[in-house]
């Protein structure tokens, strides 16, 4: 009978590739699953002009979008995510692993200031290679988007609005992606630990810990969010002021404006419904991709 292998004999500092491949693994997973939720979100955070395209809620959108345009436009996009989504969870937990060791956050101990400082490191890594696939993302999720293709979208974007228009969020990314990261981790390493002091495998522990982390982390960050997604669909709008949009600071203004407080709330109901359980299959994604991998 072959020898079991006991998960936490495991080296906290597993080797890079490792991690990196149990983290795209990961990311794919993830991303692929939730997705449709993450359509309803995005369409929900526009600034629409037609009616037809104003949600009350989650159940209203998903009932109106599948009726009128069919389930796989649910699904629009879903490409781009895959594209993006592995090479930059591979960046992002490969980063996260080594700068866990390097500032000694696998000491005994809940090292709070380690994970937090290796989670932001993760962010501005993986949100660098990331970011242009998301702008692609949304840009095929809103409401009559005349994209289909992810490489039709490259290609049209990037001769209507040049580079510009693929990093004109990543500060609000990063504003938005650095509490977000440092918040997950630092929550669900203190749940791990809390949940499973003896440290033994636990694959429930990782869906808790994971999907707790995620929905206090996505609730927090919702306002960044909202005008991260005003920034990257404004090339869709026909309203001049969104199209002219530069920054988050232009962009949080207009929310302020035309929705007030509440416009800092849109899509928040999505956002973290599709954060707990993206965050719960990712971290269990995760450790078991790290296991099975380590075991060939």
């Amino acid at each position: 009978m072959a020898e079991e292998v006991d998960y936490e004999a495991l080296p906290s500092n597993a080797s890079l590739g490792v991690n990196m491949l149990a983290g795209a693994l990961a990311g794919i997973t993830e991303h692929a699953v939730m997705f449709p939720i993450d359509s309803i979100k995005t369409r929900m955070q526009v600034f629409a002009t037609s009616p037809a395209a104003v949600y009350t809620g989650i159940g209203n959108a998903f009932t109106r979008i599948s009726s009128t345009e069919g389930m796989r436009a649910l699904w629009r996009g879903v490409s781009s995510v895959i594209l993006g989504a592995g090479p930059a969870h591979a960046v992002h937990f490969g980063t996260y692993e080594a700068m866990k060791e390097l500032t000694g956050g696998n000491a005994a101990g809940n090292q709070w200031l380690a994970t937090s400082l290796a989670g932001a490191s993760a962010t501005i890594a993986s949100d660098a290679l990331m970011n242009p696939f998301d702008v692609i993302k949304q840009r095929m999720q809103v409401h009559q988007s005349e994209f289909r293709s992810v490489f039709t979208a490259l290609r049209v974007v990037y001769q209507k609005e040049g580079i510009a228009a693929f990093y004109v969020s990543y500060p609000t990314t990063l504003t938005m992606s650095v509490p977000f990261t440092a918040v997950q981790f630092t929550v669900y390493e203190h749940m791990k630990k809390l949940l499973n002091p003896s440290g033994d495998y636990s694959p429930v522990t990782h869906m808790i810990a994971g999907g707790m982390a995620g929905g206090v982390a996505a609730g927090v960050t919702t306002p960044l969010d909202v005008a991260k997604t005003l920034l990257q669909t404004r090339g869709t709008s026909h309203d001049l002021e969104i199209r002219r949009v530069g920054g988050m600071l232009d962009a949080l203004r207009i929310i302020w404006r035309r929705d007030g407080i509440k416009g800092f709330g849109r899509g928040m109901s999505p956002r973290v419904l599709t954060h707990m359980p993206s965050n719960a299959l990712c971290w269990l994604s995760y450790e078991f991709f790290k296991v099975a991998i380590r075991e060939q």
